[in-house]
């Protein structure tokens, strides 16, 4: 019987100290933060180049080696002369047709469609170029910094630049 009571109080003094510790644990987790959810309504649209605008969705593009998302919204015609990042570039087009050519300078006979659902990876250092067709709207995932290159930039048209350049998107 003694033996019994040892056994029976070995199991008990045991179960104490799983339960013990597993509230320990469960009082040192820390809850993980709740998802961000962005609205497309709730996205701050900047002006950055002719007919083009930009949207952080998530991160800090500017920071070094973090993640970030951002959105281009283009107007129908708006062009994106070439230019070149300093990280990998991600792409995909959520609405319209994305065109976009490799190389030192626009050539509209380069340019390949990408229409909403596609997406292309441009390698660091790529020279790259493109226009939209419709209104186009695409995000752009890397690691920062972003930081656009121009390799010429005389043919960058500001936001405000007059002229038969592609109208301001809607918002």
């Amino acid at each position: 019987m003694k033996k019994n009571r040892a056994v029976i109080a070995c199991a008990a003094f045991i179960g104490v100290l799983v339960v013990g510790i597993g509230v320990r644990g469960q009082g040192k987790k820390e809850s993980p933060a709740p998802p961000k959810i962005m609205h497309f309504g709730d996205l701050k649209w900047t002006p950055i180049i002719k007919g083009c605008d930009l949207a952080t969705v998530a991160g800090d593009p500017s920071a070094d080696g973090a993640q970030f998302v951002l959105r281009i919204r283009c107007a129908d015609g708006a062009k994106i002369p070439a230019h070149w990042h300093p990280t990998d570039e991600h792409v995909t087009v959520l609405k319209g047709v994305f065109l976009v050519g490799m190389g030192e300078t626009f050539d509209e006979s380069r340019l390949t469609a990408m229409n909403a659902g596609n997406f292309a990876m441009m390698p660091k250092e790529m020279r790259h170029f493109a226009m939209s067709k419709g209104e186009t709207i695409v995000q752009v995932h890397a690691m920062g910094p972003f930081k656009v290159n121009w390799v010429n930039p005389s043919e960058v048209q500001p936001p405000d630049a007059p002229g038969a350049a592609a109208a301001k998107p809607k918002p």
